[in-house]
């Protein structure tokens, strides 16, 4: 699932309508919409508000190796 799938889903989990959302993290119902879109365009800044609005926060995770049977694979 996607980011911006996660922070709709989040929201509706709470009851919060995305002007509501959007109300408590400071920006307008519109960048609400655009970052549940996913759209590449909007700022880390209004990610981070959103986030924080709904309890939640960024991790970065190391990207996972495929194991050499995985690669292996592609190639049969």
């Amino acid at each position: 699932m996607r980011l911006g799938e996660q922070i709709r889903q989040r929201r509706l989990n709470r009851g919060l309508t995305q002007a509501s959302l959007a109300s408590l993290a400071g920006i307008t119902r519109q960048k609400v919409i655009t970052i549940e879109r996913g759209d590449l365009s909007v700022g880390m800044m209004a990610y981070a508000r959103v986030l924080a609005a709904l309890d939640c926060e960024f991790t970065l995770m190391p990207a996972a190796m495929p194991t050499l049977d995985e690669i292996q694979g592609v190639f049969e």
